[in-house]
This record gives structure tokens, C-alpha cells and sequence, in this order.
């Protein structure tokens, strides 16, 4: 019994390793990459629940990757996204922009995009806004923050100066959520100001 949870370990820990790689090299998101990763190491054999990886434990493995193979490069790609998610977020400020995923914690690589969450009145409400700018948009669903039991949200995707952006649109009401600490109290996003925190701590700006 004791070889089995040892070798369960095993196998979690090496498709956390392999679907970490898929999204530092491929910026794949974590569901794909686990998917993904899970073939690569059980090959056609079924992955039971058991056997895959939570999400904090794909993001630590994104972090030793990026220490290990991306030292010398991703601290100044980091900051480069998140000046440019600076821009957007205040361009957009009437929205209440929260930064969230790999730009706001730290785990971005080369092919990241940047995603925010956005509350208004209406989705049309933040269409119109950015279509008036002459931004282009495409339009697609995300997973609610909230959970699988609340429904998706519609998100609007885009360019800002060549990076993408996907803006997930969430009623005011959600407002609320939005700011409530996790129960574990690790923040999962943050609101301009915290990504101006984020920026003036980064020992690695441009000179």
C-alpha cells in the first residue's frame, strides 16, 4: 500500500514537472497542459483523479522551471507584461481591473498573455468602449471565478502594443467576490495599484 501512494506521488510529480514545461515553453494553459502532460507520462493508461497534479503543484514546477532555464530572460519579460497590463488596466479603469493568472504571479514566460477581470454593467458596455478606442476584439467564454457552479463569463480578447490580453466581463455585483481573500489568504489578483506595488518591488526594471 505504502508503494502505491509512493509511486502515486511519483506520477503526480512528474506530470506537474512535464505539464509545467507545456506552458513555460508552449504558454499552454495549466487544464491543456495537464491534459497533455498526463498522456505524455501514463500513455494511453487512464489518469485517475488521484494522479494529476493540483494547480499549486503545476505552479511551483512553472517556478523551478523558470529559475532553472529561464533566469536570465523571464524577470525582464515579467516586467514588461505587467507595464503593459498597467496600461491596459488604467485605460480601462472605469472597469475596475483586477490583474489575475501567470502575469500577476509572477510565473509568466515568453508566450504568455495577460488576463484581466473586469466589471461593468453590461459585456456590451466594455465592447463599445474598447471598439470606439479601434481596438479589435474577439469574443469567447472563461470559467467563473466563483466556481463551475456559477455560469461563464464572456471574454473579450485583444492586442495592447503586440501583447494579447483576455478580459473576462463580470456583473458589478461580483465585484464584492472579487475582493474577498481566498480562504488560505493568497491573493489571486490584483487591482492597479497593487500592480504598481508589483513594479516598484521588481529589482529587475530596465534601467
Amino acid at each position: 500500500m505504502m508503494t502505491n501512494v509512493y509511486e502515486d506521488a511519483q506520477l503526480r510529480s512528474e506530470i506537474a514537472a512535464a505539464a509545467a514545461r507545456l506552458i513555460a515553453q508552449d504558454g499552454a494553459d495549466y487544464s491543456t497542459a495537464k491534459r497533455k502532460a498526463a498522456r505524455q507520462v501514463l500513455g494511453d493508461s487512464q489518469a485517475g483523479a488521484h494522479l494529476l497534479p493540483d494547480n499549486a503543484q503545476i505552479e511551483a514546477e512553472v517556478r523551478l522551471y523558470n529559475a532553472l532555464f529561464l533566469a536570465d530572460t523571464q524577470p525582464a519579460r515579467l516586467f514588461q507584461l505587467r507595464s503593459v497590463a498597467l496600461q491596459v488596466m488604467e485605460a480601462l479603469a472605469s472597469f475596475q481591473p483586477y490583474l489575475t493568472g501567470a502575469v500577476f504571479n509572477g510565473t509568466a514566460g515568453p508566450h504568455a498573455d495577460i488576463h484581466l477581470q473586469l466589471f461593468a454593467d453590461s459585456a456590451k458596455e466594455v465592447q463599445i468602449f474598447l471598439l470606439d478606442k479601434n481596438v479589435d476584439i474577439a469574443i469567447s467564454t472563461s470559467a467563473h471565478f466563483k466556481g463551475p457552479r456559477f455560469d461563464p463569463v464572456e471574454t473579450v480578447s485583444f492586442l495592447w502594443n503586440k501583447e494579447g490580453v483576455h478580459a473576462a466581463l463580470y456583473d458589478r455585483d461580483d465585484l464584492r467576490g472579487a475582493r474577498k481573500p481566498k480562504a488560505d489568504g493568497k491573493a489571486v489578483r490584483a487591482d492597479a495599484a497593487g500592480v504598481r506595488a508589483l513594479l516598484l518591488a521588481s529589482s529587475h526594471a530596465p534601467a
